[in-house]
């Protein structure tokens, strides 16, 4: 063995993630909307890069100098933009406001009989809601904070209890249950008694168990069962809760034209892209300044590579739609039944791109077709195997498990076990355990709770 330091050679390979391919894939992973705000900095930062509306012929033509530097990508073109056009919109043309849930109850507080310290606790009382509706302090802790006596925060309390919405400032679900049906007249002794001593036994369907226990009949007890769940368990979330609305902005449109799905890019939002007139005045002057020339060389190559980047995402994000739209068209013309299974490796063969590729290509991105917008993440999923051995989707299935429970009798209505034979008679193999988990995340009780009597 021997031990001691010295010189080799040794020949290895290895990725070297340069600034610009770092760059091409933060442009491919953008998602509409970011990438318009990533292209409104580069056209801050780079004074080469400016959006236009029409092409001058003094401008230079840097399709011309992409070829003469050797950058080629067939299907370039430039991106439209108009800034100026009767038709053009932005996101800041639009305002609007809001009314938040805090917004509401303050304004009928202003207009309520309440005045003085009854006001100011009211106050407290609105600005300690949460958004779903709820008190989130205790009346001990209003009245230690405002220096008053416990007594006069409840009667405050109840006050507020009588605003709208219904249920609002109740300071736990039963509470909130009780103060809807007192404000309908609907509240009884015995509805009062299941609220506050049964509420679980309620929620588990244990109709006859209730009934039993009280002295009522199962009908009885189901209609005081289906009144109940009439009422609104989170009465604040119909209000905005003051948070920035996202919208979502489509990289694609699909739609059918003479009976075939055309596929398109969305090429409205992002400004087009060229050199400034400002370059050529420079150029004449960078001949007898060499740190300006290698200035403006660094700047004119980004916005070369920049403008490269943005056509080869375009052309990505559509070679990545067709394919999945050939490979869904069940689905678009008939519905969710009908999406199959899909992986990133399935396109990324179809296209030739590594898988990778295919999944920065449909992150946050979003797809507008004949049957609604999907996020384009929603057509790539896993599932069971179907009679004529293709993949189901799982989201199929789920649309299949949900359309059975619809026209099952609700008197005896289908156990998991029985919706495995049933979808067994239509082709689909799939365990129970597998039923439970997807009936469970559509929300959809056991058999025994949605039992009715």
């Amino acid at each position: 063995m021997k031990l001691g330091y010295e010189l080799t050679i040794e020949q290895t390979q290895k990725l070297s993630m340069t600034p610009e391919l770092i760059q091409a894939i933060q442009i491919l992973q953008f998602n509409n909307q970011e990438l318009v705000d990533y292209v409104q900095n580069e056209l801050m930062e780079n004074p080469v890069l400016e959006a236009e509306k029409s092409y001058d012929a003094q401008d230079v033509d840097i399709r011309a100098k992409i070829r003469e530097a050797d950058y080629e990508e067939q299907s370039f073109r430039q991106w439209e933009y108009s800034p100026d056009d009767d038709d053009d919109y932005t996101y800041e043309q639009y305002a609007w406001e809001e009314d938040t849930l805090t917004d509401y109850l303050l304004s009928q507080l202003q207009f309520s009989s309440l005045k003085d310290i009854k006001a100011k606790i009211g106050r407290y009382i609105i600005e300690a809601i949460d958004d779903n509706g709820y008190l989130t302090v205790s009346v001990e802790e209003i009245a230690e904070a405002l220096h008053v006596e416990t007594d006069i925060v409840e009667e405050t309390l109840n006050f507020i209890q009588t605003f709208e919405p219904s249920g609002v400032a109740a300071r736990n679900l039963r509470e909130c249950l009780i103060i809807q049906l007192a404000a309908k007249g609907l509240l009884t002794d015995e509805i009062e008694y299941i609220i506050e001593n049964m509420l679980q036994d309620l929620a588990d369907n244990r109709i006859a168990f209730i009934a039993k226990t009280l002295g009522m009949k199962n009908q009885e007890v189901q209609q005081i069962a289906d009144l109940i769940r009439t009422l609104e368990p989170k009465p604040g979330r119909l209000f905005s809760s003051g948070e920035t609305i996202r919208y979502v902005v489509p990289d694609i449109f699909v739609e059918k034209v003479n009976g075939e799905y055309v596929v398109t890019n969305n090429d409205t939002s992002v400004p087009k892209l060229m050199v400034s007139s400002y370059y050529n005045k420079l150029t004449a002057e960078a001949d007898k300044d060499e740190e300006l020339d290698k200035y403006l060389n660094d700047r004119f190559n980004a916005a070369v590579w920049l403008i490269r980047s943005i056509e080869q995402r375009k052309q990505t994000i559509f070679n990545v739609a067709s394919a999945v739209v050939k490979y869904q068209q069940e689905f678009f013309d008939k519905g969710e039944k009908f999406l199959k299974t899909l992986t990133l490796k399935q396109i990324a063969d179809e296209i030739g791109v590594h898988e990778s590729t295919v999944s920065r290509s449909i992150n946050g991105k979003y797809m507008q077709s004949p049957r609604g917008v999907f996020e384009m993440k929603y057509f790539f999923s896993s599932g069971v195997s179907g009679g004529d051995g293709e993949g189901v989707s799982s989201n199929s299935v789920k649309s299949i498990i949900k359309e059975i429970i619809a026209e099952e009798d609700p008197r005896k209505p289908y156990s998991d076990q029985d919706m495995v034979e049933i979808l067994k008679e239509k082709g689909i193999d799939i365990s129970r355990r597998t039923v439970a988990k997807y009936r469970e995340g559509m929300n959809i009780l056991s058999s025994s709770k949605r039992r009715r009597f």
